[in-house]
């Protein structure tokens, strides 16, 4: 049966990105990414609401992200949904939704930097 799990978001970083090193030697870039949304209710009045992401990225290009993203950077993330699951310390259940990204591309720029081209990457959390 054919299966196909792909998001795409556009947003702003709501921190700057941390990059945590696994005993592996493997490296993570995690951040959180802010997605706005607009609409007209049943009164015609706009509304607005934000979605909170959190984003992994590993390898090379978590290491481009950490470089060269920061706290409220327009980015473009394509990737993958994934939910970890595990136990506390009191043996209760517990899961996370994430987004593992394999392609970003920052689509605004700082004046003192020149322009960064759109980097995907294979290389994904095993």
């Amino acid at each position: 049966m054919p299966a196909l799990n792909r998001v795409q978001l556009i947003g702003r970083l709501g921190k700057d990105p941390e990059t945590r090193a696994l005993p592996s030697g493997k490296k993570v870039c995690s951040f959180s990414l802010a997605v706005d949304s607009r609409w007209k209710n049943g009164n015609g009045e706009i509304k607005e609401a934000t979605e909170w992401f959190p984003v992994e990225i590993w390898g090379r290009l978590g290491e481009i992200c950490n470089q060269y993203l920061s706290k409220g950077r327009l980015v473009y993330v394509e990737g993958r949904v994934q939910t970890d699951h595990w136990q506390d310390d009191k043996g209760d259940p517990r899961s996370r939704t994430k987004v593992v990204g394999g392609v970003m591309q920052i689509l605004d720029r700082k004046p003192e930097e020149p322009e960064v081209a759109a980097v995907a990457e294979e290389e994904t959390a095993a």
